[in-house]
C-alpha cells in the first residue's frame, strides 16, 4: 500500500551507489517521484527500471557545485543526501564530500522550501576524531543542521549486502593466503553490521514522517560483533579456515602508511585509525537523545541471514559446494 506521500518528488544525491541504489528501489516502492543526482548519468541506466515508466528521472549534478545542487533541488518535496567516499581522490577531499556538500544541500533546501531532509552520516562522526573521515562526517551534520534544523540524520555502522565494502573486502584478502590471516588489533575492535535494505527502510520512514524531523539516528544491525567475530563469519561462508595472527595496530599504522596511497590499497592511514574505535549504536548516558531502528518501527536483519547470498562467490569450489574447510 502506497503512503499516502506518494507521488510527491525526492531528489536523491548519491542515489546510484550501494546504499543508494537500495534507497531508489525503496522510494520507488513508495510510489515517489525520483530524480537521482550524479554526475554521470548515463553511466547508470540500470536504476530506471527500479521503478515505473517515467518514475525515476537521472539528472548531471555535483554536490561540489552549489548551483547544481540548487537546480537539483527545485521543486522536490523532499531531498535526500547519500553522498560519502571513504577515501580521498579524484579531486575529491572529505571536506568537499561530507562538509560542504551537506552543507550546500541544506542551503538549497532551505531556500527552495523542501519539506523533508535525511543526511547520511555515520556511527563514529566526531569533530575531535583524529580521522580526518569522522571529523568532516560531523562538520557535515553540524553544516545541515545549521541551514535546516529538521534534517534527520541517520548514521549507520558498517553496511552489509551484495556489494558492500566491508565483507567483501576481506572475503577477497582471505583469497591470498590459505594458512594465515591477519587479526588486525587482535580482532577487539566491535561493529554492529546493519542491512543496506534496513538502512533503505530507515531512509523512507524518517523522510516521510515529521515526528522525526530534527532527530540522528544511530542505526546498528541486531548484534554486536568483534572484528574477530566478522573474520571466522567470512572463513564460514567462504569455506576456509585460518590460523589468525594478531597485527598491533602500530603495525597496521606503518603499512597503511607505506602503501594506503596506492589507489588499490586495501586500506588508507586514517581507516587504519578507524578500525581502532568501536563502530556500534551509543549507550549510556547520552543515548536517549539518539534515536534507532526500534523507534523508526523497523526490526534489523542479522548478517548470517544475507551474507551467503553474496560471499559464496569467493568459495574456493563454487557456488554449489559445502562451506567446509578448504
Amino acid at each position: 500500500m502506497q503512503h499516502p506521500a506518494s507521488g510527491k518528488l525526492v531528489t536523491i544525491f548519491g542515489g546510484s551507489g550501494f546504499v543508494g541504489t537500495q534507497v531508489v528501489r525503496r522510494l520507488a516502492r513508495d510510489g515517489f517521484r525520483i530524480r537521482v543526482v550524479t554526475r554521470n548519468p548515463n553511466l547508470h541506466l540500470e536504476l530506471k527500471p527500479l521503478g515505473e515508466v517515467g518514475q525515476i528521472a537521472l539528472v548531471r549534478g555535483d554536490v561540489r557545485d552549489p548551483a547544481q545542487v540548487r537546480n537539483a533541488v527545485r521543486g522536490a518535496a523532499y531531498v535526500v543526501n547519500l553522498v560519502g567516499i571513504l577515501r580521498p581522490g579524484g579531486g575529491q577531499s572529505f571536506e568537499a564530500i561530507h562538509a560542504a556538500g551537506p552543507d550546500a544541500v541544506a542551503q538549497a533546501c532551505a531556500a527552495e522550501g523542501v519539506e523533508g531532509l535525511v543526511q547520511m552520516s555515520a556511527i563514529g562522526a566526531d569533530p575531535n576524531s583524529n580521522s580526518a573521515y569522522s571529523r568532516s562526517r560531523a562538520e557535515g551534520e553540524a553544516a545541515t543542521r545549521a541551514a535546516f534544523p529538521s534534517a534527520v540524520v541517520l548514521r549507520p555502522s558498517v553496511v552489509f549486502g551484495t556489494g558492500d565494502g566491508f565483507f567483501n573486502l576481506f572475503a577477497r584478502l582471505m583469497r591470498f593466503t590459505r594458512v594465515f590471516f591477519p587479526s588486525f588489533g587482535g580482532g577487539r575492535t566491535k561493529f554492529q553490521p546493519v542491512y543496506v535494505g534496513d538502512v533503505a527502510d530507515a531512509v523512507s520512514i524518517a523522510l516521510r514522517t515529521p515526528a522525526h524531523r530534527g532527530r540522528i539516528f544511530e542505526l546498528g544491525g541486531p548484534a554486536v560483533m568483534s572484528l574477530q567475530e566478522i573474520l571466522d563469519l567470512i572463513a564460514r561462508e567462504t569455506g576456509r579456515s585460518f590460523i589468525y595472527l594478531p597485527v598491533p595496530f602500530f603495525l597496521l599504522d606503518i603499512m597503511s602508511l607505506l602503501t594506503g596511497w596506492l589507489p588499490f590499497a586495501p586500506m588508507t592511514y586514517d581507516q587504519a585509525k578507524l578500525l581502532r574505535k568501536d563502530n556500534v549504536v551509543k549507550v549510556g548516558a547520552d543515548a536517549a537523545r539518539v534515536g534507532t531502528f526500534a523507534d523508526l518501527g523497523i526490526t534489523p536483519t542479522p548478517a548470517e541471514a544475507i551474507v551467503e547470498s553474496y560471499l559464496y562467490a569467493y568459495r574456493p569450489t563454487g557456488q554449489y559446494a559445502g562451506t567446509g574447510p578448504a
